[in-house]
């Protein structure tokens, strides 16, 4: 006699999925792989990350609401104490856990901490070994058998977020486990950002991968306005680089304003794919001193 409590094969289904993980690891390069569209900032630095964001995915049968999330580590001070609280946050309005881990570097505390963690949680938790194009298939074994310690019984699946590969599997997995559920959201949506905070978001990530270490994390940004011209195909942006030190402006502005003109061409050239259209793009040099340790300014900026 079949289960009636069973899950239909056929059935759709639809849930919230937190991508879970310390700093630098791939989860946001993971989420704009799997909808195939920019929206989550990505650099080389950890802590790129540092609000929650939605990414829609939309299969025939099914639709996954992924929780883009700050890399879970030590905080340091306020914005990172709030950064760690929104990833833990994630995961009590999940339906699934998916911890994701670098394959090309040996586990650390902050991963066995992070496993102790999922082990108390009653949600079903996956594994996603990441960056597997940067190591020997062979070299996976030895690692997998050491998560398989951490977390006995959790699938694990081998993926790169880079190149895609593997990443069809990852969501095969993902949807066998999410529970029946209708479609809440239109299947062309792929988030439920505006273009306004994918925008701030692709003018932050320019500003660290251009200033690189000189400013660290003392950089948000704020769009100031955003006026569409549809008789020209245009959109006017104006926004604003908040930094943390009077010394920090003329890094970002740079000498004779090369550095800020460079920001605003990589910026331009992503919010015009984003956007379909033609963009202006000016940007000013704000300083905001300490606003990381701020609540009214990290609020501000959406932290």
């Amino acid at each position: 006699m079949s289960d009636a409590s069973a899950p239909r094969e056929s059935a759709h289904r639809s849930g919230y999925v937190a991508i879970l993980g310390r700093p630098n690891v791939g989860k946001s390069t993971l989420l704009n792989q799997v909808l195939g569209r920019k929206i989550a900032a990505v650099t080389p630095k950890p802590q790129t990350t540092r609000r929650r964001l939605l990414g829609i995915k939309t299969l025939p049968a099914a639709q996954i609401l992924f929780f883009d999330t700050p890399g879970i580590h030590q905080p340091r001070d306020l914005m990172n104490e709030r950064m760690v609280a929104l990833a833990k946050q994630s995961l009590a309005d999940a339906d699934l856990a998916l911890w994701l881990l670098d394959a090309s570097a040996a586990l650390e505390t902050a991963d066995r901490n992070i496993a102790e963690w999922l082990r108390t949680v009653s949600l079903p938790v996956k594994v996603a070994l990441n960056k597997i194009d940067r190591v020997q298939k062979g070299q996976l074994l030895p690692l997998m058998a050491e998560i398989a310690t951490l977390l006995p019984d959790c699938e694990i699946i081998p993926i790169s977020a880079l190149t895609g590969e593997s990443i069809d599997v990852l969501l095969q997995v993902i949807v066998a486990a999410l529970p029946e559920g209708p479609a809440y959201y239109p299947g062309d949506e792929i988030t439920d950002e505006s273009e306004r905070g994918i925008v701030a978001e692709i003018v932050r990530e320019k500003v660290m991968l251009e200033t690189r270490d000189e400013v660290p994390y003392a950089v948000a940004v704020t769009i100031d306005t955003f006026e569409e011209k549809p008789e020209k195909q245009l959109v006017v942006i104006n926004a604003t680089i908040h930094v943390e030190r009077e010394s920090q402006k003329p890094i970002v502005i740079g000498n004779r304003g090369t550095r800020i003109k460079r920001i605003g061409q990589l910026a331009r050239a992503d919010i015009e794919e984003l956007l379909s259209c033609r963009v202006f793009l000016e940007l000013f040099v704000r300083v905001q001193p300490g606003w990381t340790k701020q609540l009214a300014r990290l609020r501000e900026f959406g932290l």
